[in-house]
């Protein structure tokens, strides 16, 4: 079990926990696998927002952007879970081996979407990928989570944030896991908002701490994305786990708007990381590809509309 009491709630830092040889001990294509995904997720988000604007799409959306890497690093190490995420999985859907049309098509209320047009942005549906959708009350992935852990038998992810992880049933069903010894893994996408409000107004304890002294494996650490496959991997040996991660927003909690600079940008910091490595190269093809790519799946599914 790894020892994070040291944490505490008020540590935001885009070091957190840094391991500084790891970009060089991965691997050169694993590393590239998770930009190109991290590529695809944030243009994925940004044409979203641009046709959310011109008012085509009715009903809110919930976007990753500043958080898209998450879902990224953690498929490099596997993506065979049962996953029941949160209202921001659209990432986690394209990075789990969701498909793209058919996530555009939900968004777009059609019934060739993932979910038949009925889940939209906050509920992304997939049960063909392993993935179910979010049911709207704050944080009840987890206890369903642990149900299907125990039904199943099988390795089971699920993703709160900062602030759907005070609910205390989440609390109950990490309990019930360490006792049943159940192939959990929660992971947390600490933002620091609960909407606007930041941990520091809403807690002094950290969710991390918790896990602990219910006798689950956990650590706190920032969003670095060779840091989340690290320990995702180590994790993964001793289940059931909590890994909370801080990372930032950004854009508003619902909808296409920006409420100012975020406290560090990890896109641009996992560019610069994979450049220092001499991937520079590299790393702009797959931006450039993928960005075209991504937007010409979107300007198909449009015309259809």
């Amino acid at each position: 079990m790894t020892n994070c009491r040291e944490v505490r709630s008020s540590e935001r830092s885009s070091q957190l926990g840094i391991i500084s040889d790891l970009p060089r001990e991965f691997p050169v294509s694993g590393s590239l696998e998770i930009f190109r995904k991290t590529c695809y997720n944030r243009q994925f988000e940004m044409e979203l927002a641009r046709v959310y604007d011109t008012g085509i799409i009715k009903m809110p959306i919930y976007l990753s952007l500043g958080q898209e890497h998450i879902p990224a690093a953690i498929s490099a190490v596997t993506t065979d879970f049962l996953t029941f995420a949160q209202h921001r999985a659209h990432s986690y859907y394209l990075s789990f081996g969701g498909d793209t049309e058919e996530l555009i098509d939900e968004l777009l209320h059609r019934e060739s979407g993932c979910a038949n047009g009925m889940g939209g942005s906050a509920s992304i549906h997939d049960p063909r990928i392993g993935m179910f959708g979010h049911s709207g009350l704050m944080g009840d992935q987890v206890p369903i989570a642990v149900g299907a852990a125990l039904g199943s038998g099988k390795t089971v992810l699920t993703v709160v944030g900062d602030a759907s992880g005070e609910e205390d049933y989440v609390y109950g069903a990490m309990g019930y896991a360490v006792t049943k010894g159940l192939p959990v893994l929660i992971v947390c996408e600490d933002n620091d908002l609960s909407i606007l409000t930041h941990v520091s107004t809403r807690r002094s304890w950290s969710l991390a701490d918790v896990a602990l002294s219910l006798g689950m494996a956990a650590v706190d650490i920032t969003d670095d994305p060779w840091l989340i496959a690290h320990h995702v991997s180590s994790l993964l040996n001793d289940l059931p786990a909590f890994i909370n991660i801080r990372t930032c927003r950004h854009r508003w909690h619902a909808g296409t708007g920006i409420d100012g600079e975020p406290e560090w940008n990890r896109f641009e910091m996992f560019k610069e990381n994979l450049c220092t490595l001499g991937l520079q190269k590299e790393v702009d093809e797959i931006e450039q590809s993928t960005n075209e790519k991504v937007r010409n799946i979107w300007q198909t599914q449009l015309q259809k509309q």
